[in-house]
């Protein structure tokens, strides 16, 4: 790559931020939902959120996996605490008795992911992860969370039908990143998502004015609230799902750390799995005591970096202090926190698309045949399938089992973990 003027790189910065932002603040807004939390509670966890994600990027890259990967809010993780929080009533607990006992799991897990590290676990997952089980994970990974980034751009998740002049704005901006990244030369094309949240942004309010969307309130509330979720104690089926989540969040470092090793030409070494894995469990327990939720390496990065081209840390070094700025000064998170959720919504569907394309290059020197289709088939559609069950006809499971159960996503892997690492499917590479 060429080397960068203090401007661009300034600018590649500024453009990380909005990633970061973007992937960011809905999260501990659903979860303050969840747990009926008060608006000033909510701005505190916001802030914190924005101070702790931005802080955790920086350390990673620093001093971790030393990777241009966002750390941030892990979606398992996420699924996990909003699942249980809707299932509490029917498990006879309330939701300070569920949060507490879920930030209790946290910190659990995060010691946990700390010693697995430490012993080489990250070794033995990365034998298991095979590039068929890697194309699994990144093709669920980024089919999942395109339907979430799909019904903010259409306006489905305001309401049950798509805002027909918001999502033709978005198809618009759609194609505007995607024709700068296809066309754009040099600056134009890398920097293809800023301009596309930047202009996607005015056009919004020129063609939709009204007041200014705020995701919470910016000023108010403590800055620091410990153990916001409930005072810590053990209850044995929340802690094991706890530390389920933990271990197989994990694998994020895995598949992240993977694709950015082809991405850079690169391979990472037992020592920076190490260092990661420990930093994921700082961040874990971090986020058991300040109520949010635990971190890993974002493997939606890889699809930032394809559509930017800017691969140097010190851009995202840049980003994640300028996060962690909008956290310190309220009035800039409010004003960031004023972009329309479908503006953010579109800019992400074209980054998940590259992740994507990430996900089918993991298939590069194979060949299929009527037998050996099923190792890459079956775990990816029945991924797909519990994708499309609604969450509530999991109900008649153990609350243990439900949040790994019906998701999709996590079946998916650990179907192709098995299948991966059970049957010899050299065997029948070349048998019909």
């Amino acid at each position: 790559m060429n080397k960068w003027t203090s401007a661009p790189l300034w600018l590649a910065g500024v453009q990380w931020m909005f990633f970061l932002f973007a992937n960011t603040v809905v999260v501990p807004l659903s979860v303050g939902a969840a747990f009926g939390f008060s608006p000033e509670l909510v701005a505190s966890i916001v802030k914190i959120t924005f101070i702790v994600t931005g802080a955790a990027t920086i350390a990673q890259a620093m001093f971790g996996h030393r990777y241009a990967l966002m750390e941030g809010p892990a979606g398992l993780w996420w699924g996990l605490i909003l699942s249980l929080a809707a299932a509490a009533p029917s498990m006879g607990m309330t939701l300070p008795e569920l949060g507490g006992a879920l930030s209790a799991g946290m910190i659990a897990a995060g010691a946990l992911t700390s010693l697995l590290g430490a012993l080489g676990f990250g070794a033995l997952l990365k034998k298991a992860f095979t590039p068929i089980v890697m194309f699994v994970y990144l093709f669920l990974l980024s089919s999942q969370l395109i339907i979430v980034f799909f019904k903010s751009m259409t306006g489905l998740s305001a309401g049950g039908r798509i805002d027909l002049p918001v999502a033709a704005l978005s198809v618009a901006i759609v194609l505007l990143v995607c024709w700068i990244g296809v066309k754009g030369r040099g600056l134009l094309g890398n920097f293809s998502i800023l301009i596309g949240m930047v202009a996607g942004w005015a056009a919004y309010r020129v063609l939709f004015p009204g007041p200014e969307e705020a995701a919470a309130p910016g000023g108010g509330g403590a800055w620091v609230t410990f153990f916001p979720l409930g005072a810590p104690h053990f209850e044995a089926g929340v802690m094991i799902a706890a530390l389920l989540a933990g271990l197989i969040n994990m694998t994020n470092t895995v598949t992240a750390l993977s694709a950015a090793d082809k991405l850079y030409g690169l391979s990472s070494t037992d020592a920076a799995y190490k260092r990661s894995y420990h930093l994921t469990a700082l961040h874990t327990a971090i986020a058991g005591l300040l109520g949010l939720v635990p971190y890993g390496p974002y493997t939606s990065s890889i699809g930032f970096l394809e559509s930017t081209r800017i691969l140097e840390r010190s851009a995202l070094v840049i980003g994640g202090a300028l996060f962690v700025v909008l956290g310190f000064v309220p009035a800039l998170g409010t004003f960031f926190a004023g972009m329309p959720a479908s503006v953010g919504g579109a800019v992400l569907f074209v980054v998940y698309l590259q992740l994507f394309g990430s996900a089918f290059r993991n298939l590069q020197g194979f060949s299929f045949n009527a037998k050996t289709v099923y190792r890459m088939a079956a775990p990816a559609l029945l991924g797909i399938s519990i994708l499309n069950v609604p969450a509530d006809a999991f109900a008649g499971l153990p609350g243990t089992l439900r949040p790994i159960v019906g998701n999709g996503l996590l079946m998916g892997v650990l179907v192709s973990v098995v299948l991966e690492n059970t049957v010899d499917w050299a065997k029948y590479d070349r048998k019909l």
